[in-house]
């Protein structure tokens, strides 16, 4: 197991290139599934996530490899086994994603329900009430979601939205087997997200009548068959927004490349409020901090307000802040445990329910922390380049699965973080 061992404090400069987005590329794999022939998919980041999604597509029958430009190649002309098996569901709450597009292609889906994730309680019973809608027959057998449509799906309006607002995987997973469909389908209160958009964009491209893109409505008219597909995936957002505050938490300035500011309005304003700068340039943007940190008040949103995937980077930041923060969690309410691990490191951080009342200090002090999921430990990385001392911190798998070494991307412009085998 790997650990991160960070000496601080850092001052970041220089220029960093950001990776395609995980949270695009693993639908888009999925929708793969529908189209038999060879698609490649451009920019797909080299992520434990993304390793894990081949091997589940493996299983099925596809041919998942990367060429020489390191494009990520699915060849889907086998779909032999449509079963996703526990073993690998289990590590990766996406898997899900493969059970509409299985449906829609071979009438029959046995998936494995997912398991728990350390960032709260996420059912899918939005998935397969979008599914149902569609006509398919579903049940429960040993642990495995069995879907079948030996007719086919039918278009339908069916209205997707949940107790926290509409969902991610749950638009995905109606859409691609929506495409399929007979006639024509609504889908109300579909999730807006960047990464929904660019997977609509793709099936497209793909041959799919998608319209309403990046709007709460999803209008699609049914097609008999797509075609495989050639298709760049989108700037990475959340790992733009990381960086971002990377180079704010240690007053440092950084230029980021291939960089969407359209895709992340909500981030720049609490940023540009608390005192950093962030300003447009041809392919991203330049960020810097000189003064102190402000203080804000931030809540979680669905797209296109602030993402849940920075919250916890968002902590780490105001707890440097010259006064009081108040962040309210309303995706995943419990999407706390980094709090007890950022005081460990002299932050003064208390929750109260879905909230969490950051009172700023004057510096941050390294110690030993353990990283709980992917986004906590960002936060503790930046949490650590702004700390004094040295921080270890432990379980950096979990940043592995959305960060594509991030210590050889961070070292060149300052950061001190050295991977230890242990």
């Amino acid at each position: 197991m790997d650990i991160f061992r960070i000496e601080g404090p850092a001052r970041l400069s220089g220029s960093v290139n950001i990776n395609g987005s995980k949270n695009a590329s693993l639908p888009i794999m999925a929708a793969a599934i529908l189209a038999s022939g060879e698609s490649i998919l451009k920019g797909a980041p080299h992520l434990s996530d993304i390793l894990v999604f081949s091997q589940l597509l493996g299983q099925l029958g596809c041919k998942v490899s990367r060429n020489r430009n390191a494009d990520l190649c699915i060849d889907s002309t086998v779909i032999d086994n449509p079963v996703g098996e526990y073993e690998i569901v289990c590590r990766m709450r996406a898997s899900i994603c493969i059970l509409g597009p299985l449906l829609a292609r071979c009438g029959r889906a046995e998936v494995s329900m997912p398991g728990g994730c350390a960032i709260g309680d996420r059912p899918i019973d939005i998935h397969l009430r979008g599914l149902r809608e569609l006509g398919a027959q579903i049940h429960l057998k040993n642990g495995y979601i069995v879907a079948e449509a030996p007719r086919g799906l039918t278009g339908k309006d069916i209205f997707l939205g949940g107790p926290f607002g509409s969902t991610v995987l749950g638009t995905a997973n109606v859409l691609m087997a929506s495409v399929l469909a007979k006639g024509k389908t609504i889908i109300e209160s579909a999730a807006c997200e960047p990464e929904i958009a660019d997977l609509a964009n793709c099936l497209n491209k793909m041959g799919a009548r998608i319209s309403g893109i990046g709007s709460p409505r999803l209008i699609i008219e049914g097609v008999r068959q797509l075609q495989p597909v050639e298709y760049e995936v989108v700037p990475d957002r959340i790992e733009a927004g990381t960086f971002m505050i990377a180079a704010a938490i240690t007053a440092g300035e950084l230029s980021l490349h291939n960089c969407r500011l359209d895709d992340m309005m909500a981030v720049v304003d609490r940023l540009r409020n608390i005192g950093v700068t962030v300003d447009a340039a041809n392919d991203g943007c330049v960020v810097s901090r000189s003064g102190p940190i402000k203080t804000a008040d931030v809540t979680t949103q669905p797209y296109p307000g602030f993402p849940t995937d920075l919250q916890a980077q968002f902590m780490a930041l105001l707890s440097l802040a010259e006064g009081n923060s108040v962040i309210i969690e309303k995706v995943f309410p419990d999407r706390f445990m980094h709090v007890a691990e950022l005081n460990r490191m002299a932050a003064n951080l208390r929750k109260e329910g879905p909230t969490v009342i950051v009172a700023g200090v004057k510096k941050l002090v390294a110690a030993p922390v353990m990283a709980s999921d992917l986004r906590a430990s960002a936060a503790l990385v930046l949490a650590g380049l702004a700390a004094e001392g040295t921080t270890v911190v432990s379980r950096v798998y979990h940043i592995d699965r959305g960060y594509e070494r991030i210590e050889e991307r961070l070292n060149p412009v300052g950061a001190k973080i050295k991977r230890e085998s242990v």
